[in-house]
């Protein structure tokens, strides 16, 4: 029994070594859990932002669709520079939004879109900062909305609006992209 004695020890520090591994797995599944459930939680209020921002276009007639020119003029290079947004042969990073006044009859392909006078709404506006303070999950978003002109093969123009919802801390990180196309048959 001598050569036994120790024997009991040895057994009792390989098991709590495999405990302490069992727990940090646990732990570390627990962690990346938490922050799987928070990157969810951002792309569902994304998606909900972005469809908000979206039907407020399809409340407009396609007469009515347009952003604010002045503002328009304002936009920072994150929107100038939504590679989804080049057009075929263009640059990745765009130095200047190509405008079309609304009043226009026919505007060129890729053009965006714009409203010859300025308004205060939401669905004017290129790009808008919804706070934290304001977020249903109190975190910052970034809200851009891009309304281009396009000309298919059918040779009747089109608008495609397109809404990015992105991290308002991180403009980089897009949580979430809507498109639609609107022609003067179907909205309003």
């Amino acid at each position: 029994m001598r050569e036994e004695g120790g024997f009991g020890l040895i057994e009792l520090v390989m098991a709590m070594f495999m405990m302490n591994v069992g727990i940090l797995a646990l732990v570390a599944a627990f962690n990346s859990g938490a922050v799987a459930l928070k990157r969810a939680s951002h792309v569902s209020t994304a998606a909900a932002l972005a469809d908000s921002q979206m039907e407020l276009y399809r409340g407009l007639t396609y007469a009515q669709i347009g952003l604010d020119a002045t503002a328009l003029a304002a936009v920072d290079n994150t929107y100038k520079c939504d590679v989804a947004q080049k057009p075929a042969g263009a640059s990745v990073c765009p130095n200047t939004v190509t405008a079309c006044a609304l009043a226009a009859g026919s505007c060129a392909d890729y053009t965006v879109q714009t409203k010859s006078t300025s308004c205060a709404l939401n669905e004017c506006t290129p790009t808008r900062t919804v706070t934290a303070a304001t977020s249903p999950d109190h975190y910052p978003y970034r809200v851009d909305s891009y309304i281009r002109n396009m000309t298919p093969t059918s040779g009747r123009q089109l608008r495609q609006i397109t809404v990015v919802v992105r991290d308002g801390n991180l403009a980089s990180r897009v949580f979430a992209r809507q498109t639609s196309t609107f022609d003067p048959s179907t909205s309003g």
